[in-house]
């Protein structure tokens, strides 16, 4: 997971990268998921054993596929303009939502402790963006939009898991913007203006595919509550890599924003982790459904 989440940063910069040298967001997405595509096919041969990656539902493939769409646009807008750090920032809220709308869309409600963590996190999100003092910008729009994009991406990812396979769920992610895409490139094509360009452009797929890779590796020798506070140090990364590269460090109400939206996050983590253990031990469904209200 700690090697996830570096290639996660390293994608973060490279576009933000990219997309500063001039290269249209459109086709920065759009290069970012083809190489996708290439590089996960020839990691886990998809020539070789096709069945591993059938569709059993395609249709709900290719709205999953969107939501990761309009999640990479719509940070690729936003590191235009905002810091990496910043808009990482934004993106740890994403478990608080996915706990608000785990309830209505999968069933799992949370209890009132819960939803205080929630509350606070959307807080930290307020010190960060400070709407009405001048601050609050179309790169907080953005991040914000590709957050509740990404929480829609994963609750459909928690949804899918059961009837589709791994291989099916990292390709067809990938494979959908491709598709979705391709009648744009005549409008949205800007090639990079030098070899070093084109090596960053490249390179976002790699980072994207290889973090994927490396995600499902480890959901398959940990469990999900063990990995669950791993993400926060994708923090770490995009601090130093926004000082490397763009000479950008954050400010004070970045850092405390930040700080109360990974304590409210991992605040939920420890709560599904007890109600885990609760739920495994409870005796019959009127006890669980008790615990889950704690």
């Amino acid at each position: 997971m700690i090697v996830v989440y570096v290639f996660f940063s390293f994608l973060d910069t490279s576009a933000k990268y990219v997309v500063l040298a001039g290269v249209a967001p459109l086709f920065a997405v759009w290069m970012r998921f083809a190489v996708h595509v290439v590089v996960v096919l020839f990691l886990l041969r998809g020539w070789r054993e096709r069945e591993r990656f059938r569709a059993a539902s395609l249709p709900a493939h290719v709205l999953r596929g969107s939501f990761l769409f309009g999640s990479t646009i719509l940070n690729f807008l936003a590191l235009q303009t905002l810091q990496l750090a910043e808009s990482t920032s934004i993106y740890f809220f994403g478990p608080m939502v996915i706990t608000a709308l785990a309830g209505p869309l999968l069933g799992e409600w949370a209890g009132w402790r819960r939803w205080m963590a929630v509350l606070t996190g959307l807080v930290g999100v307020l010190v960060i963006t400070r709407p009405g003092v001048g601050v609050f910008a179309i790169g907080h729009v953005y991040a914000l939009g590709a957050m509740f994009c990404n929480c829609l991406y994963v609750i459909m990812t928690r949804r899918m898991a059961a009837s589709e396979t791994s291989e099916s769920l990292i390709l067809f992610a990938a494979l959908t913007p491709v598709v979705l895409l391709a009648p744009t490139l005549p409008f949205t094509v800007s090639l990079p203006q030098d070899a070093w360009h084109w090596a960053i452009l490249l390179s976002l797929g790699v980072y994207g595919a290889l973090g994927h890779w490396f995600l499902i590796r480890a959901y398959r020798v940990a469990t999900a509550s063990a990995l669950a506070p791993y993400p926060y140090l994708q923090m770490v990364w995009m601090i130093a890599f926004g000082w490397l590269v763009f000479d950008q460090l954050p400010d004070i109400w970045t850092v405390a924003g930040a700080a109360i939206i990974v304590a409210s996050g991992l605040y939920i983590v420890h709560r599904e982790h007890r109600l885990h253990v609760q739920n495994s031990a409870a005796p019959n469904a009127e006890d669980e459904e008790l615990a889950k209200k704690l």
